[in-house]
């Protein structure tokens, strides 16, 4: 179902890539640039069939299932989408890959996926990447601004699984995160369990806070190092709220350095002259059970050059008040 259409039936073998998968969604998937509307109209006319059969929309596919696709006029992208595709083709850095499942080493600054005004992201990036591939889809998210670890599913079994491991939260996946905040950071280790709501701004923009009515969140907070006017935090989540971790440090007066959303808008300024030029906050390391096999798996993430660099220039201009044992390990890592 590439280029500008297809003119004759399609009939597509399903793999074990598709098995399970709902048959709409895997219909949106294979007809890129159809619009939502008339792939539904297609089911509901009974134009798909299944088997030879008519199914439902929700119908769960199963290997080996053949499934008839009608004539589809699929309408070409316009050329400036298409010159962005092409800058999206970006070699994202791989920590982990094996048959079931990749890690990757997002890149600060990239959306995880298409949308919200933002064409291509590291999920199209990476089918670029690999066009090769016949599954690749996302396991979690990362908000634009945070860089580090980010799981895809290679197959669907394995993406399942691993989206049944983060909603078990504490329980599955284990998730740490490096983070830089504005003060005088005094606990070792703090737990934050401060219900979040999310809302939308005036200008339609997704924003979350603390509330009495949101749901509940659990982040654990540890100390690395501090100086003067900041603090180098570990962070672990313990339930995936949107935003969690940037909320929760400036709903406590500590926001994250460079936080464009809840952060200190006057000292980011000052910032970047002073070197550092994003949010600075990094998936730094994950602890899991592999979705398939069931074997432990620990990726690590380095702390990103420009995180790092702005840790020294901090280092040079001031003693530090506390060290973490682990901090010089967790800085020279590569």
């Amino acid at each position: 179902m590439n280029g500008a259409g297809n003119n004759s039936v399609t009939h597509v073998v399903i793999g074990e890539e598709a098995q399970g998968q709902r048959l709409d969604n895997y219909l949106l998937r294979h007809c890129k640039g159809v619009p939502k509307s008339h792939v539904y109209r297609i089911l509901r006319s009974g134009e798909v069939r299944v088997n030879s059969g008519r199914v439902d929309a929700t119908y769960r596919l199963q290997l080996g299932d053949n499934v008839r696709i009608p004539p589809i006029r699929i309408a070409e992208r316009p050329q400036n989408e298409v010159e962005e595709a092409a800058k999206a083709r970006v070699d994202l850095p791989i920590i982990f890959e094996d048959d079931a499942m990749l890690v990757i080493d997002k890149p600060e600054g990239i959306a995880v996926h298409g949308g919200s005004g933002v064409s291509f992201g590291v999920i199209e990036a990476l089918r670029r990447q690999r066009p090769q591939a016949k599954f690749l889809e996302l396991a979690h998210r990362l908000d634009r601004e945070t860089s580090g670890i980010l799981l895809v599913g290679k197959k669907r079994l394995a993406l399942t699984a691993l989206h049944d491991m983060f909603r078990e939260h504490g329980a599955g996946a284990d998730k740490r995160y490096l983070v830089l905040v504005k003060g005088r950071w005094m606990n070792n280790t703090q737990h934050v369990k401060a219900p979040l709501l999310k809302y939308l701004t005036d200008s339609g923009e997704r924003r979350v806070s603390v509330h009495a009515e949101g749901k509940a969140s659990h982040t654990v907070f540890r100390l690395l190092a501090r100086w003067p006017e900041m603090s180098l935090l570990e962070a672990q989540l313990k339930t995936g709220r949107t935003h969690q971790i940037r909320v929760h440090l400036a709903h406590l007066g500590f926001p994250i350095l460079g936080d464009e959303k809840y952060g200190d808008f006057n000292l980011n300024k000052r910032l970047r002259p002073a070197g550092l030029k994003r949010m600075a906050l990094h998936a730094w390391r994950m602890a899991f059970r592999h979705p398939l096999l069931g074997t432990p798996v620990e990726c690590v993430a380095p702390l990103p050059d420009g995180i790092r660099s702005y840790i020294a220039a901090v280092d040079a201009a001031n003693s530090r008040e506390f060290v973490a044992d682990n901090l010089q390990h967790i800085l020279e890592q590569q």
